[in-house]
């Protein structure tokens, strides 16, 4: 259990990297119809298994994914908290990036979608899924830090799914774990646990660090 001290010294942070899908917007993807549209077995990663074949093979499945995507855009809704937590960040000059396993077009149309929009302004703080390796790997992230001059230690990655948190570990970030239901089940994995970005709000306003 962390002490207040631990907890004010991440919400403090200026640098926030956040995933996209079921951290700022309501999760709607449903990936194992996903993966049966795209033929691929439940246990394997999506983009690794895309990425493994033939070329021509490859490239028309990722137009599947893309257009897929595309339609769960239009249905992105905002998460509970999204708007107040990105504008606290917004007033105290925080630098605020993404982190998505989509491509950076319809991550743009996502936040759109769900009014976020005005947040998010910079192309090169949204890093899709072919600006850098997918989450897990660092490189998304790394490139975040490089664009904001940012050392770890001064930025937070918070996200919904084990790959988000892993990613922040993998750069000596300090992690946040959303999950709406409460299980938490990369727990260990993550510096701070919230149910909601709404929580992590209250929690920013409610701490006496620097505004």
């Amino acid at each position: 259990m962390q002490n207040n001290r631990d907890i004010e010294s991440i919400l403090f942070r200026k640098n926030w990297i956040f995933d996209l899908d079921g951290t700022l917007t309501i999760a709607v993807h449903d990936f194992k119809a996903i993966r049966d549209t795209l033929g691929i077995p439940y246990e394997i990663d999506i983009l690794s298994h895309l990425d493994a074949l033939p070329l021509e093979e490859s490239a028309t499945l990722h137009k599947t994914l893309d257009s897929i995507e595309r339609e769960l855009s239009k249905k992105a809704v905002a998460a509970s908290g999204a708007i107040e937590l990105l504008s606290l960040l917004a007033k105290d000059d925080c630098m605020i990036g993404i982190l998505t396993r989509n491509t950076q077009e319809v991550a743009r149309m996502t936040l759109e979608y769900a009014g976020l929009g005005e947040f998010f302004r910079e192309p090169a703080f949204i890093i899709g899924r072919f600006d850098a390796a997918p989450k897990p790997d660092p490189e998304g992230a790394l490139q975040l830090a490089s664009l904001w001059g940012a050392s770890p230690d001064d930025i937070v990655v918070a996200g919904d799914y084990l790959y988000d948190l892993l990613c922040g570990r993998n750069i000596g970030a300090a992690t946040v774990h959303v999950d709406p239901s409460g299980e938490f089940r990369w727990n260990e994995f993550a510096d701070l646990s919230v149910t909601s970005l709404a929580e992590l709000a209250e929690m920013r306003l409610q701490a006496p660090g620097p505004r």
